[in-house]
């Protein structure tokens, strides 16, 4: 795919305020994560170490963390239809394809990461965004985001076996379930749709494998309502500001316009 211009979020750059925020705007984690960064002495502002979260950033300060000089920049809400063999990182280090070797754009792409994984044989929609808030508590649990698959198995998926996975599926890590399961297709028991708000590790492939069915394809159609209707296997798009204030309402957070 050429090179393309990213939207960015309609938030001015970082004016002032927090040292937490200031380092969250610039990509390098959530302010939870950089209260963690303050605590442990790596944070400075003008050449001081600050040990308070609560500081107060002016513009002009110089503000570094582990030495490295950062800055803020508009946060990016990108939205890119997954195709398989890809891993979801930012980086790999064994050199593999990763999903990051798919957003080519000139612009600046500080601080950006996928949200949730999926394993590298899934494909379809992924969100990816700097916006560090926003991101982790898209994936915290307690927001029950869901996320709707298309599943193809190799043998019929019995009824009872739909059932089974509405109940729940004792697997490694405790009992999964999914909130709906329901034929695709009249006549085709091979191909499912399933939805969930869990998002453990493989977590549909292992309750699959655990009725004793190996799964030929999965591909997740929504996120949090958004799909990748249009983009073709390993196209992204920007997010609209619809669909961004409509995540942030999702997870009870402020939208910065």
């Amino acid at each position: 795919m050429p090179r393309s211009p990213i939207h960015t979020s309609t938030s001015p750059v970082f004016e002032s305020g927090r040292l937490n925020r200031y380092i969250a705007r610039a990509g390098i984690c959530s302010r939870r994560n950089a209260d963690k960064l303050i605590d442990e002495g790596v944070v400075s502002v003008n050449g001081t170490i600050i040990h308070e979260y609560w500081y107060q950033v002016k513009k002009g300060d110089k503000v570094t963390v582990n030495g490295k000089p950062i800055s803020p920049s508009p946060f990016l809400y990108l939205l890119l239809n997954k195709p398989k063999d890809t891993i979801t990182t930012v980086k790999d280090e064994k050199g593999r394809k990763t999903v990051m070797d798919l957003i080519k754009t000139d612009q600046r792409t500080d601080g950006l990461f996928p949200v949730g994984r999926l394993d590298r044989d899934t494909s379809g929609v992924l969100l990816l965004t700097s916006d560090g808030d926003l991101g982790h508590r898209l994936m915290h649990p307690k927001f029950q985001v869901s996320k709707q698959y298309r599943v193809r198995t190799k043998a019929p998926i019995r009824p009872n076996q739909i059932d089974q996975l509405l109940r729940g599926i004792v697997i490694e890590d405790g009992v999964a379930r999914c909130d709906q399961v329901v034929y695709l297709t009249k006549g085709n028991p091979r191909e499912i749709g399933i939805e969930l708000h869990e998002g453990r590790n493989r977590q549909i492939r292992r309750m699959l494998e655990a009725l004793g069915h190996d799964v030929v394809s999965l591909d997740r159609i929504s996120y949090g309502g958004l799909t990748a209707r249009g983009l073709r296997r390993g196209q992204w798009r920007p997010l609209t500001g619809k669909e961004t204030k409509a995540l942030f309402r999702m997870v009870k957070h402020h939208y910065r316009s």
